[in-house]
């Protein structure tokens, strides 16, 4: 009996009879009924065909009739004795079926009321009396009749195993009553009240959910004990099934609870949040789409931020993705769209500045006043990659901020040294835990502006390792015509970078990716001259320590002479950093007497310099000194600006043998080779015997060996070195010579120029030997670099020997000796 059927019997039975009392003892008391009226069955009766049901004994169900055929067969037997055959369809989908399409085994019935429902459809309640088999048809017209012989029940009584089956079909019964709530609670009273076991076996086959084939299987079967037995299998399968959905169940009503559960606190949170006025998760949402009305961001962030915002909306906030998610929302509505700095073109103005920050570096300053020009005119300029290359110290960050404000453009700083991750460029995915945008972005949000002054300090310290390439991740950031679309890998929308003005530095551009170096413009910061270094100290570095110290003007100053002497004997560097620290160090001593209350000369001269600074650092007479034949002073390029370098030889007995010290490198030891065999195939030219090759050893030193040393510079300074060395003729005093050689003699150009120039300055050199393409390199320079240095350009060697070395030799030349009685001395 199906759900409808039971509650429709229910509604039905319960009004027909005085009390439930009443429709159990119906039911009960079948067996006895049909005892009585056995020999009162006829054995021709109209046949009902019935879908989805089959009618077992005993058993009252309610049916509903539509088809014109039932409805005849029902309304002749209300007026006759109301028995009727009910047997169920084979094909429940057969609307008109034959005698073929039932099956032949069915349940007497007999009606108890017939109702009339308002559509036409004739509802009626009946109870079997007992099974038949059909024999003989008789007609279908206007309905089913036929001929039938009933069968009896085959149940032993007082038989232990009936008695088991009987204990077991209740028991099962009663479980699946339990996991059924479905099924009416009458079923239960009904159930304990019956103690008869034929009809126990047909009340339970009728109500168990089991198809009707297997309902017809049960009918069908005459030996009491194989049906109850089948039926008891059925029941176990039943029940195995209503567990499986009582477990499915129970789980989704725990998860139902738990969002409930949820849902409740967080509507009773809501309620207290707006009445203490803290925010909760809408309000949040709702201020930050707010915020986004007013960004001035496209159409296709716009749409992306919103969506993110629905999508914070349907997170519970206790989740773990619900922080996530409100962050990346946040960070994308905080960050500058669009939303820029005017510029200030007052160029009189910015060029002011420029000089009164930083003395020199004239280069520099007309490379930014022509930006504010190109910018004056066509208002419209991508932003130009400027990377300040030169020594450290020279004032290359810190141009940086000038150039801020003499554009009145925030300014911001990215330190680069060290940074090997590619994710701190461009992020990680946000997916990932501790997820956060890369530097470029998070110094824009905290700029907050799309146009800011950028300073991307140390770019030539990126490194790289298994975590990516941060310098390839560059490529796109400095490129003017792809910083537009950038995208970092947090924010997933392309930001316009293109109107940043970039400004990278570096001590040198060897570690610089080819690629990223091509995509910037470089601009040389050189080192600075005395006189400058003196007008930066009196002008920035001693009123600055003054200030960090506590002091005034009055308590004490610098005379020139005390400056320069801190410059030329205690600071030796292109850059102001050590000039800093040593008048650092000066003006401390000075704080520490006013403090204690001490006697002190408030003018600095070159004796309390001494004083406090200790003896000199560096001696300048180990730059003069050309007594010796074989030593010649060579310029040098570095990282930090500069330097003069010493070559110096020795010749002692032995078979020829050259030996390299002072950690050089491959070029350096390439150039002493070719210098050396130059010099063998052209022996006799500078009258040098060709024996002393064989039977003397070479020794070529470059003093401070702890520094590692390379470059092609130093090929015409070991060159003038060794020839001075054999032919024994001393090198002029206070020169110094750079450049080049080959085989043939010809001398070639290199670079550092100026950071050579300055050097030799700091130096006291006098003149300098440099190849004569070098020359459009010293017209560059600004003349005051050049004051007091004489140049002397050559193509070849014999020029560069002609200026270098005296026509006299040394005061006590090497007596070479021979073991060739021919030998010359």
């Amino acid at each position: 009996m199906n759900n409808f059927e039971n509650k429709l019997y229910q509604s039905l039975m319960v009004g027909e009879f005085a009390s439930e009392g009443e429709l159990i003892q119906l039911i009960t008391d079948d067996e006895a009924d049909d005892a009585n009226q056995q020999e009162n069955l006829p054995d021709q009766i109209p046949i009902l065909s019935v879908r989805n049901t089959v009618l077992f004994p005993g058993v009252v169900i309610p049916i509903t009739v539509g088809r014109q055929r039932s409805i005849k067969l029902v309304k002749k037997a209300q007026r006759g004795n109301k028995y009727i055959g009910v047997c169920a369809q084979i094909n429940p989908n057969n609307d008109d079926p034959a005698w073929e399409d039932i099956y032949h085994v069915g349940t007497l019935a007999k009606i108890i009321k017939m109702i009339v429902l308002p559509d036409g459809n004739t509802t009626i309640i009946i109870q079997g009396k007992k099974r038949f088999q059909i024999t003989e048809t008789v007609t279908d017209d206007p309905y089913f009749l036929a001929k039938v012989s009933y069968m009896d029940e085959s149940f032993p009584k007082n038989n232990k195993k009936i008695e088991a089956l009987e204990e077991s079909l209740k028991e099962a019964a009663a479980k699946i009553l339990h996991l059924n709530p479905e099924i009416p609670q009458e079923a239960q009273v009904a159930l304990d009240n019956i103690d008869n076991t034929p009809f126990l076996t047909h009340f339970l086959s009728s109500n168990i959910n089991a198809s009707v084939e297997s309902k017809q299987r049960l009918l069908e079967i005459n030996d009491g004990v194989e049906r109850a037995t089948l039926l008891l299998e059925f029941m176990m399968k039943d029940i195995q099934m209503l567990e499986i959905k009582s477990e499915i169940q129970k789980k989704v009503h725990t998860d139902i609870d738990q969002q409930q559960r949820d849902y409740f606190l967080r509507q009773q949170m809501k309620v207290l949040q707006t009445e203490l006025g803290e925010e909760g998760p809408e309000k949040d949402v709702e201020e930050l789409r707010l915020k986004g009305v007013k960004k001035k961001w496209s159409n296709a962030v716009s749409r992306h931020f919103n969506k993110e915002l629905d999508k914070i909306l349907r997170i519970n906030p206790s989740a773990a993705e619900y922080p996530i998610a409100l962050n990346y929302a946040e960070t994308l509505v905080e960050l500058p769209w669009n939303e820029y700095t005017s510029d200030n073109f007052d160029l009189k103005r910015a060029k002011s500045i420029l000089d009164k920050d930083h003395h020199g570096l004239e280069k520099v300053k007309e490379r930014i006043i022509e930006y504010l020009a190109v910018l004056k005119l066509k208002d419209d300029l991508k932003g130009p990659i400027l990377c300040l290359y030169g020594p450290p110290g020279v004032g290359k960050t810190s141009l940086g901020k000038s150039i801020a404000k003499a554009l009145g453009r925030k300014y911001v700083r990215m330190s680069l040294g060290g940074v090997h991750d590619e994710a701190e460029i461009r992020g990680h995915r946000k997916t990932y835990v501790g997820a956060m945008p890369g530097k470029i972005i998070q110094n824009m949000k905290k700029v907050k502006t799309s146009n800011p002054v950028y300073v991307l300090d140390e770019i030539d310290k990126l490194s790289s390792d298994f975590r990516g390439d941060p310098s390839s991740a560059f490529l796109e950031v400095l490129d003017p015509e792809q910083n537009s679309t950038f995208t970092d890998n947090y924010l997933e929308v392309e930001y316009d970078l293109s109107k940043v003005l970039f400004v990278a530095t570096a001590n040198s551009l060897e570690t610089i990716q080819p690629a990223l170096r091509d995509r910037m413009e470089i601009i040389e910061v050189t080192g600075y001259t005395i006189e400058e270094k003196q007008e930066i100290a009196k002008k920035h570095l001693i009123p600055k320590q003054r200030k960090e110290h506590g002091l005034k003007a009055k308590d004490l100053t610098f005379d020139n002479a005390a400056i320069a002497k801190i410059i030329e004997d205690y600071t030796r560097e292109s850059g102001v950093r050590s000039l800093e620290r040593a008048i650092g160090k000066v003006v401390r001593n000075i704080a520490k007497s006013i403090a204690l209350e001490e006697p002190y000369t408030k003018k600095i001269s070159t004796q309390a310099i001494r004083k406090i600074l200790g003896g000199e650092i560096f001696d300048k007479e180990i730059y003069q000194d050309n007594s010796v034949a074989g030593v010649v002073t060579g310029l040098a390029w570095t990282s930090v600006g500069g330097e003069i370098l010493f070559i110096e030889t020795a010749l002692s007995k032995g078979k020829g043998k050259l030996t390299l010290s002072g950690q050089l490198g491959e070029v350096m030891k390439e150039s002493a080779m070719t210098a050396l065999s130059y010099l063998k195939s052209r022996a006799e030219k500078y009258g040098i015997d060709h024996r002393v090759f064989d039977q003397y050893d070479l020794h070529i030193h470059v003093p401070a060996g702890a520094v590692p040393k390379d470059g092609p510079s130093a090929g015409i300074t070991m060159l003038t070195a060794i020839t001075s060395l054999y032919t024994q003729r001393k090198v002029k005093a206070k020169i110094a010579m750079t450049g080049e050689i080959t085989l043939r003699g010809k001398v070639m150009p290199v670079g550092g120029i100026k950071e050579k120039i300055l050097a030799a300055r700091r130096s006291c050199l006098k003149e300098i030997i440099l190849c004569n393409k070098n020359q459009r390199d010293i017209e560059e320079i600004d003349e005051q670099y050049l004051k007091g240095i004489t140049f002397h350009y050559v193509d070849n060697v014999d020029e560069v020997l002609e200026v270098a070395l005296m026509k006299t030799k040394v005061q006590d030349p090497i007596k070479f000796t021979f073991t060739d009685d021919n030998s010359k001395n």
